[in-house]
């Protein structure tokens, strides 16, 4: 299911609860989604903050300001849902979830109302909010969602967030799959089907600005479909992890109007059986100056996460590390 490590940080100490003698490294995966999206590089940017591995400077010494003996990796993968499985499953000690997805799972409700509930999935942070992208074609004469119908039409991988938000929206607008030509692929294949005139329109949950967009709209021609209306109106009223968002205009090349859609946020998951010293040390690490900076600096959607927002959205327990620091930090009772 995991495709490549991002990156691997490095720098000094060992992690020890007890601040005792050293011990050997602890490795820390973050399972994020496909390359060409928004999970992958911020995956990397999070491990390497979080990391120090023995054998370089410390943090005041102008090293890692990590964890103490963490190595994290940020993993490429198939999304939320697989994500979520993974964490359940012990392959992957934590992921990047949609909050609709993570709390779907942790409840048992929606999508996982038919499958055993993953109550044992915690959050360590809410990230950033992951645009609901429509992209379609200049010359497929697609300009609303209602457009869709008939047309050629990616509502990207099984196991992706992204294809249960496209379900919700086509609901909204009274189409199913059965309405369109459905295809399910990763936006970067989708992408390359648009290029070739194979696809007029393909969905994608994740940050602006995306690789993958940003790329073809440099190459074609294409229009970002707005999500508005009395349809969007319901979702939000009907599915409250989802608000509303803005697209500003020059986001991508060509789109010279701001686009109002939808969003849902990106958090930051992992299982309550983690220690909760390790998730206390790597939610500390998160939040200090060191990181604060090269998330700034790293990738656009970085300057977004922020610890003032980093509890908004959350529909499932904090895990106890996570809540034990926001509590020192004053940010709940």
């Amino acid at each position: 299911m995991f495709k490549g490590i991002l990156s691997i940080a490095l720098a000094v100490g060992t992690f020890a609860a007890t601040g005792a003698s050293a011990q050997e490294p602890q490795f820390f995966r973050i399972g994020t989604g496909g390359t060409a999206g928004t999970y992958y590089p911020i995956g990397g940017l999070i491990a390497n903050t979080i990391s120090a591995p023995p054998g370089s400077r410390a943090c005041d010494e102008g090293g890692s300001c990590g964890v103490p003996g963490l190595i994290a990796s940020a993993l490429s993968s198939n999304g939320s849902v697989a994500n979520v499985n993974a964490i359940a499953g012990g392959s992957l000690e934590s992921g990047f979830a949609q909050s609709d997805v993570a709390t779907w799972a942790q409840t048992g409700t929606g999508i996982w109302e038919d499958r055993e509930a993953v109550e044992s999935l915690r959050a360590i942070a809410s990230l950033y909010p992951e645009t609901i992208h429509i992209v379609a074609s200049a010359d497929s004469g697609i300009e609303s969602v209602a457009d869709l119908a008939g047309k050629r039409v990616s509502l990207d991988e099984p196991g992706s967030g992204t294809l249960v938000d496209a379900r919700i929206i086509l609901d909204a607008y009274g189409l199913t799959e059965d309405d369109i030509e459905a295809a399910y692929l990763k936006p970067d294949q989708a992408a390359d089907r648009m290029r070739d005139g194979a696809m007029d329109a393909f969905f994608f949950v994740g940050g602006f600005p995306a690789g993958a967009i940003a790329e073809l709209a440099s190459q074609e021609d294409i229009t970002l479909v707005p999500i508005t209306g009395a349809e969007a109106e319901g979702v939000l009223s009907e599915y409250t992890f989802f608000a509303e968002n803005l697209v500003p205009a020059g986001t991508y090349e060509g789109m010279d109007a701001d686009v109002t859609t939808l969003s849902v946020g990106a958090q930051w998951i992992t299982s309550a059986d983690r220690p909760e010293d390790l998730i206390y040390e790597i939610t500390k690490a998160m939040w200090n100056d060191s990181t604060r900076r090269l998330l700034d600096a790293g990738h656009q959607k970085g300057k977004d996460i922020t610890v003032e927002t980093a509890l908004d959205g959350i529909g499932i327990p904090l895990h106890a590390g996570a809540e034990r620091f926001y509590r020192e930090q004053g940010m709940i009772e």
